[in-house]
């Protein structure tokens, strides 16, 4: 199937490593020339030179934090000073500390709504006039399943990822008849550094070692196993597709199963 992103420009936040970079590089192969970004500086060049000499696509890695809105301006000029078109973007950011309603205060509450929510409503912001004006885009958020079925141990995630589902859910039907959507995906237990981090917290704080803990959470996977970066970024990839035109508003879960809701 031809996805029709051959020439097109995209963005993808937090890309240096884990589901980011599993997206900027499922986007390159299909043609679409990539602006990758995270903080670290070392890890996005690497990141950017590996996607490139494995796709041969302009490939440009920029160093910006999500939660400067500086730096968010500074990474879409230079998308478009680049390639003149920026047709998709790839919302995504680290989680939030794991913990409980007793465990913060408000500065911890307001580091996860700068993370998570308003860096998706800045980027988001930065990227539309473009978008509008071509009469075609997509935009693409990434959040959790504890959108759908809450996390024990992440408040901060379950609470804030929320208002990300709500944001791309209204923004979708006022943009749909620009030629815009915008749909959101929520991993399950996809095998990156973030989910080894949530692992250890949980192993540690039940006393269980991290593999009788990945194999308990194993069992509840109708799949059978964790996922992978790859399997996720597919599902990334056909959504700012051409044929995924008619796909807008959804969360779409990516977890082997394991939320056990039916919407």
């Amino acid at each position: 199937m031809d996805l029709g992103l051959r020439g097109r420009a995209a963005i993808v936040a937090a890309a240096s490593k884990g589901l980011g970079k599993a997206v900027a590089l499922g986007l390159a192969r299909e043609g679409a020339r990539v602006t990758l970004f995270s903080r670290d500086e070392g890890q996005i060049r690497a990141a950017g030179e590996e996607i490139a000499r494995e796709t041969g696509i302009d490939v440009l890695a920029l160093a910006a934090d999500v939660t400067r809105e500086d730096d968010l301006k500074r990474v879409v000029d230079a998308t478009l000073e680049r390639w003149g078109r920026i047709d998709v973007l790839f919302n995504n950011a680290g989680g939030p500390p794991p913990g409980t309603f007793d465990d913060f205060g408000d500065a911890e509450w307001q580091r996860a709504f700068e993370l998570n929510l308003l860096s998706t409503v800045r980027l988001t912001r930065l990227v539309l006039p473009t978008m509008r004006e071509r009469g075609w885009g997509r935009i693409i958020n990434s959040t959790s399943t504890s959108v759908k079925q809450p996390i024990d141990n992440l408040l901060l995630s379950n609470a804030i990822r929320s208002g990300v589902v709500a944001l791309g859910k209204t923004l979708s039907n006022d943009v749909a008849a620009r030629g815009i959507t915008v749909n959101t995906i929520a991993p399950g237990r996809i095998f990156t550094e973030r989910l080894q981090q949530v692992d250890a917290n949980a192993a540690k704080s039940r006393g269980l070692s991290i593999e009788e803990l990945r194999r308990e959470s194993e069992a509840l996977i109708p799949i059978g196993r964790y996922g992978t970066p790859a399997e996720f970024a597919a599902v990334a990839v056909f959504l700012a597709s051409e044929p995924a035109s008619y796909v807008t508003g959804q969360t779409i879960v990516v977890d082997g199963g394991l939320v056990k809701g039916t919407a």
